[in-house]
């Protein structure tokens, strides 16, 4: 009987499977021959020409819009993009470019690539590209244009200080370097310093290779401080090697799981270690992500390294590309990673949504504790959050007007045209003399900029006039801007620090390119300093 039971429960869950699968089946046929429906019929009789290219990308756009921000679709026209995220390498001159209203300028011209090797320099103006203007284009425009296959020539149409002229760039496969800069850092220079920009490949080869140098050149080095600030991440089997070079082979770095079980995995080290001794200090922030967060949770976990920063992004889903027809391609969220104390760090449900159709982030109540190897109690669900946390500087408002402005940039473009050399990256500071010329020139520029309680004054006066409390307040308003005015004037002093931090670090960019600005900034960042102070104690 209980046989005879149990064959026929089998059989009715099979047929249940099956209606549910026939029935979702279904629903597949009949939204996709409705789509089809749709596209034939606005195609007919919509009044004028529809782009059959442009309309169905944004439909499938809006379709993968709804699930989550990593799955997308790449037409073959965005190989390069692809490649871009994937390998940290394209077709192209080498440049960053920026808007700036109508026209798109040279921001920063990689060291050693084509545009710096033709002469091009940060501050230039891109007037045209083989010949078609630029004006009003938008930098996504104009890069496309500029990049191509490697070997090929693209002419640039540049104008520098009123002076218009042309370069031929020939393209070469830009790849960009994962590891910008290496070094020492520190009072007694005994601290290495590694900074990953991306996780594409050979990021693992390329820190393992950074921290044998910096080893062997002092091998009494008394710790070693890996920055993955701002990285978002990238390939997990680099971030997996990478945390073997700290930690002994065979050791569970990640797991992930999704729908199909068969593509579940476990990823081990498999390598033998450089340092399993050595201090180790992990530097995040709220960009650090994905890839940057298997690194500093699994060593978190491993209670391998002190994490010093700002909570991570908390990204913990992992994407696949899927090749499909006529060359084009699609990043697929495929399943979540789970790091060796067994939690997630996913920080949103993109499966649920709130009125407005905003992904929710994890509420507390559903966090779950985990134990880390040495038995500390580590949270799944907001990221990685920090053993040692500095608390986020944020910019002043005189320094986000003299970014949005381009005061700084203008102002280091002009410095280099006018100064042959400086000081190394390592030594160069801005002087009392060189501070002074910028004030001067800010004021020949006439520098103005709304405050925060500029606006809130503004918004309580409009406020006060609708309720007719106008005349009762207006003269605490009018003293209360001129007091405001007053303070501002002292912005240039109050801030100077800040700024003079702005003003180094994009002269050096001009002179010695990112390598330069990084290592003029690694004297003053207070999270390096912590983490220092962490790894000495």
């Amino acid at each position: 009987m209980k046989k005879t039971l149990v064959i026929v429960l089998a059989l009715l869950l099979g047929t249940a499977v099956r209606a549910q699968s026939d029935d979702r089946g279904f629903e597949i046929a009949k939204n996709l021959e409705i789509f089809a429906s749709v596209y034939k019929n606005l195609n007919l009789n919509y009044v004028d020409d529809v782009d059959p290219g442009k309309t169905i990308k944004t439909a499938i756009d809006a379709m993968l819009s709804s699930l989550d921000p990593y799955t997308n679709y790449y037409a073959e026209s965005q190989m390069e993009d692809v490649k871009l995220q994937l390998l940290g390498q394209y077709g192209g001159v080498g440049a960053t470019i920026m808007q700036r209203g109508d026209s798109v300028y040279i921001a920063d011209p990689y060291e050693g690539m084509p545009a710096a090797e033709a002469g091009i320099k940060a501050g230039d103006r891109i007037v045209a590209v083989n010949g078609e203007s630029t004006s009003g284009k938008t930098t996504a425009d104009v890069s496309s244009a500029m990049r191509g296959q490697a070997g090929t020539d693209v002419v640039l149409k540049l104008e520098r200080e009123g002076k218009v002229f042309d370069r031929t760039v020939t393209r070469r496969e830009i790849k960009l370097p994962n590891v910008p800069y290496y070094g020492y850092v520190g009072d007694d220079q005994n601290i290495g310093y590694i900074k990953l920009d991306e996780f594409t490949n050979d990021a693992a080869a390329n820190v393992r290779s950074a921290f044998v140098s910096l080893k062997k050149e002092k091998p009494g080095m008394k710790g070693i401080i890996l920055d993955l600030r701002g990285n978002g991440g990238g390939l997990m089997n680099e971030a997996v090697d990478i945390v073997n070079i700290w930690v002994p082979r065979g050791q569970l770095i990640v797991e992930t799981k999704g729908k199909v079980a068969s593509k579940n995995m476990k990823s081990y080290t498999r390598l033998a270690p450089e340092d399993t001794e050595i201090p180790v200090a992990v530097l995040i922030d709220g960009n650090s992500a994905s890839a940057s967060e298997i690194v500093s949770g699994s060593l978190q976990d491993l209670d391998r390294a002190v994490i010093v920063g700002q909570r991570s992004y908390g990204k913990g889903l992992v994407q696949n590309i899927l090749p499909m027809a006529y060359n084009s391609q699609m990043k697929v969220t495929v399943s979540k990673y789970y790091i060796p104390s067994g939690r997630c760090i996913q920080a949103i449900d993109y499966t649920h949504r709130d009125e407005n159709g905003k992904a929710v982030k994890v509420p507390d109540s559903l966090k779950t504790a985990f134990k880390t190897k040495g038995g500390r109690t580590v949270y799944d669900g907001f990221g990685i959050e920090p053993d040692v946390e500095v608390e986020p500087e944020y910019m002043s408002n005189i320094a986000i007007a003299l970014a949005q402005k381009f005061l700084v940039f203008d102002y280091a473009t002009d410095f280099y045209r006018s100064h042959k050399s400086i000081a190394p990256a390592t030594e160069f500071e801005i002087s009392d003399e060189m501070y002074a010329d910028f004030c001067r020139y800010l004021k020949e520029k006439g520098l103005s900029y709304n405050t925060v309680t500029e606006r809130v004054i503004k918004q309580l006066r409009d406020v006060a006039k609708e309720e007719r409390y106008d005349e009762a307040i207006e003269q605490q308003l009018k003293e209360m801007e001129v007091r405001l005015a007053s303070e501002k004037e002292s912005d240039l002093v109050k801030h100077r620090e800040e700024i003079c931090e702005m003003l180094k670090g994009e002269i050096l960019d001009r002179y010695y390119y990112d390598r330069g600005r990084i290592e003029g900034a690694l004297r003053t960042d207070k999270v390096i300093h912590r983490a220092i102070k962490e790894l000495t104690k």
